[in-house]
């Protein structure tokens, strides 16, 4: 069953109706043509990533955490999945991060927002061995699919034991090790082949996803 067009109808219309009573009246249709589909979507990759995960470990419910948030909206306007050994409950395991709505489509991995012993952990790796990263860097797969490279926020200042290198090794002042391309428009989301593309960014990333892995697990 594959993503069509009334998903991106769906998620318009709770953009723009995003309360409990308009919700609970659509529930069914939420089911039909966003929930179905997109678990069978995140159960294909699982099969093609050959993990032992069930999909409902990887998919995050479309409900907000709305404790902490000035923002009261009580739904995501998109839907969204961990696919990796870890999944949604260990996001730091490297896989893939799948997120699609009606405004586009976002295909990353990475480590979003490893804590501080892991991130001595990754820093530590890449002192030891900056040419295996300057390679994955320049990767022309990588590149690719991920033309912005490792994104996300950086230090200004280096501990103590990594500020002599950072000076040759810049990706040292990230501290967060992610990476993310972003199609925004609604033609990716309606892929018949988007499990076959999803799977396409993870073989790009295979290196930083080893490089990872075999640095925190």
């Amino acid at each position: 069953m594959a993503i069509d067009k009334d998903f991106i109808q769906f998620m318009k219309d709770l953009s723009q109706n995003n309360n409990r009573d308009w919700f609970h009246s659509n529930k069914k249709r939420y089911e039909a043509v966003v929930k179905k589909p997109f678990y069978e979507l995140v159960g294909n990759i699982i099969e093609k990533m050959d993990l032992d995960l069930e999909v409902k470990n990887a998919v995050f419910r479309i409900n907000r955490d709305i404790r902490f948030s000035k923002d009261k909206s009580p739904y995501k306007t998109h839907v969204g999945a961990v696919i990796s050994k870890g999944g949604r409950k260990n996001p730091m395991y490297p896989g893939v991060y799948l997120q699609l709505s009606h405004e586009g489509t976002y295909i990353g991995g990475g480590c979003h927002s490893p804590d501080k012993e892991s991130l001595t952990k990754i820093r530590s790796a890449i002192v030891q061995d900056p040419k295996r990263i300057e390679k994955l860097q320049k990767n022309k797969k990588f590149v690719q699919y991920f033309p912005e490279g490792i994104a996300g926020d950086k230090n200004k200042i280096l501990p103590k034991e990594f500020k002599e290198k950072g000076k040759e090794i810049p990706i040292l002042f990230h501290k967060q090790f992610y990476y993310m391309a972003h199609y925004a428009d609604d033609t990716t989301v309606l892929r018949p082949d988007l499990a076959d593309f999803t799977i396409e960014h993870y073989k790009a990333a295979k290196g930083w996803v080893d490089f990872l892995t075999e640095t925190l697990f």
